[in-house]
């Protein structure tokens, strides 16, 4: 039995995971089933109670969820060179981060439901805002203490790579690339790499 990704194509998260499962020459042993949490005949809420994507399956039939959970699983199953690594300092900067990646994209997924999906009269400009600050403080803090390479990449690195992706796909007129010139090289080199291009949003 293959594992099953439930996965929407739109879905950042789903992105990173879908990344992930590459870059670990995963990508036999998962299949990747579509999934829309939002119809009222989905029955993804029975497997993960918070109703989202990614969530996958296992080959014993437990629900995994949360993208970092379940990238962590996967890594810990390959037997190759490891995408969350062993030595404790390493880690920690892969985890933080990862935990600056997923905070963008949470960031940015409030501030395009704010401004796409909300109703007009009922959106909060402030609100809007505060989120794109914090991506943009995010950004800041990135051109300033990330080692911009892609010799030895982690978890951390592909994170970081997939919500720079995704500002580009929903919040292009944030213009990050003309502030950020070293971290736009970088991203361009990181999204040459197979497990980028095969993930690349759409629609």
């Amino acid at each position: 039995m293959a594992m099953i990704l439930c996965y929407s194509p739109t879905s950042p998260y789903v992105r990173k995971v879908s990344v992930v499962v590459r870059e670990l020459g995963l990508s036999g042993v998962v299949e990747c089933v579509p999934t829309d949490p939002w119809a009222p005949d989905s029955d993804l809420s029975a497997q993960n109670p918070l109703g989202k994507v990614p969530t996958l399956i296992t080959e014993a039939g437990e629900a995994l969820f949360d993208s970092h959970v379940i990238c962590e699983y996967l890594d810990g199953i390959y037997g190759g060179p490891k995408l969350i690594p062993e030595d404790p300092k390493t880690r920690i900067e892969a985890l933080q981060l990862e935990a600056l990646g997923d905070g963008v994209l949470d960031a940015a997924v409030l501030a395009f439901i704010e401004a796409e999906r909300r109703p007009e009269t009922s959106r909060w400009p402030v609100w809007a805002s505060r989120q794109r600050a914090s991506i943009e403080r995010s950004l800041d803090w990135l051109a300033e203490h990330m080692y911009l390479s892609v010799d030895r990449i982690h978890l951390g690195h592909l994170t970081i790579g997939c919500a720079l992706g995704y500002i580009d796909f929903r919040l292009g007129d944030l213009n990050w690339r003309e502030r950020h010139r070293d971290l736009s090289g970088w991203y361009e080199e990181l999204s040459a790499r197979e497990s980028m291009r095969q993930t690349q949003p759409s629609g």
